[in-house]
């Protein structure tokens, strides 16, 4: 959603649940087999809640206002008497001056429970930055509006719905808070699966290397594996199914407009279903009229962020993602022979890229942020897009030239990826400065 400049400064670190309990604070947690859950003898009431105003005084997106209606799910700042139990993180130095902070997480959230996830900067031995909330997260929208938090910004940082701006602080580690929320009737609490963060430099003069290229940067860790890499991933084209999601232009509007802003939901479910994960007709039967295709509406709805009033706020999409059994996280890559080596190990990627009119031909349309599935490659090394953006599945194909595709996405967005997989596919071998 925010682009970064792109430049080869990437680092991303995630910690997963139970196994890296210890190494930050846990109050109100206990380790569950399946991650950190709240402790009934510790967890105490929530006192931050109330701090949190995610939609100021203004109208919600369909004009009603937040408190129109009692059967709307509540605001989080609204939902009195929750239990709470928060794990922060240890400080995490990534060895540069960090730009953008975009973390992403995996959970469960039954009914009556959500999360508060929030980020600080650091930079030596103390914070240089306050805490920023970067969104209350639900599953489903029965309990709380899952919302990024708006109007937060100060003369060190600032939020722009999924990303933490660094503007005038020293950032050079951070700290990751989540805190685990459940209202006292709820049936079951909310487990904390994982959760990373992916930070970036700032401005550099964006490179992008002509196919082919070996990389020879410590920062990429490049070399061989590049090489080595597409020699696996040119000529091989991964078997996403393609789903067009302007097919729903003319359906239901309640999620940020329609499908003609649904890519990123579009492709979440077109990953989903390559991996057989997808959502059974079960979840999304409460899509009536069913229209063209009813899996990319719930998406769409579980993906919407109330706050931003759209489908498209990155760590919402991979937390979706992740309640359909996959692991899931935004990262950025600093090239397409990085994303060479995920198509190798049989892995599409969601990626996010930025374009006017014919400057990638073959995408002949304008765009300040549009999410695209990479799916393989040509034996040339061009890039085989699932595009979304189609009148009709038969369209969403399409093959690109390399270089102007690559250029639109670090310029666009410095390179932001959704990684989707199930655990049991193995993530090729991160390079040196390890961004995923």
């Amino acid at each position: 959603m925010t682009a970064a400049a792109p430049g080869r400064d990437v680092a991303y670190r995630r910690f997963r649940f139970p196994a890296d309990r210890d190494l930050g604070r846990a109050t109100g947690l206990s380790a569950g087999p399946s991650g950190l859950t709240l402790d009934a003898d510790r967890a105490t009431l929530d006192a931050d809640g109330s701090t949190a105003d995610p939609h100021g005084r203004t109208p919600d997106a369909d004009g009603s206002t937040p408190d129109a209606a009692a059967d709307r799910p509540a605001r989080p700042d609204r939902v009195s008497g929750a239990v709470a139990g928060t794990w922060t993180s240890p400080v995490t130095e990534v060895g540069f001056a960090a730009a953008e902070l975009v973390p992403s997480w995996t959970a469960d959230t039954p009914p009556g429970c959500w999360l508060r996830v929030e980020v600080r900067g650091w930079a030596g031995d103390a914070a240089t930055t306050d805490w920023y909330e970067l969104g209350h997260w639900a599953a489903d929208d029965g309990t709380v509006r899952r919302a990024s938090v708006p109007g937060q910004s100060d003369d060190r940082a600032r939020v722009d719905a999924d990303t933490l701006r660094v503007t005038g602080a020293l950032v050079t580690g951070w700290q990751a808070r989540v805190t685990l929320l459940r209202r006292p009737d709820a049936p079951a609490g909310p487990v904390l699966r994982t959760v990373g963060v992916v930070a970036s430099a700032g401005s550099q003069v964006p490179v992008v290397p002509p196919p082919g290229h070996v990389d020879d940067d410590p920062a990429g860790g490049g070399g061989h594996d590049d090489a080595e890499a597409a020699g696996r991933a040119w000529g091989r084209v991964l078997d996403v199914p393609r789903y067009a999601q302007r097919l729903h232009a003319g359906g239901d509007t309640r999620w940020g407009g329609g499908g003609d802003s649904w890519c990123s939901p579009t492709c979440v479910s077109m990953v989903l279903d390559f991996w057989g994960a997808g959502p059974t007709p079960d979840r999304y039967a409460w899509v009536d009229p069913p229209g063209p295709r009813p899996v990319v509406v719930h998406a769409a709805r579980h993906c919407y962020d109330h706050a931003y009033a759209g489908a498209g706020n990155w760590p919402f999409n991979t937390a979706y993602a992740a309640t359909h059994g996959v692991d899931a996280f935004v990262t950025r890559l600093r090239s397409l022979a990085e994303a060479e080596r995920f198509v190798a190990a049989g892995i599409p990627l969601v990626v996010s890229a930025a374009f006017t009119s014919g400057q990638v031909p073959g995408l002949d349309y304008d765009t300040r942020g549009h999410l695209i599935v990479l799916a393989g490659f040509t034996t040339d090394g061009d890039p085989v897009l699932n595009d979304p953006y189609a009148p009709d599945d038969e369209r969403v194909r399409r093959t690109v030239p390399r270089a102007p595709f690559e250029a639109a996405w670090q310029a666009g967005s410095g390179g932001i990826a959704y990684v989707l997989r199930p655990e049991t596919v193995p993530l090729p071998a991160p390079p040196a400065q390890a961004n995923w």
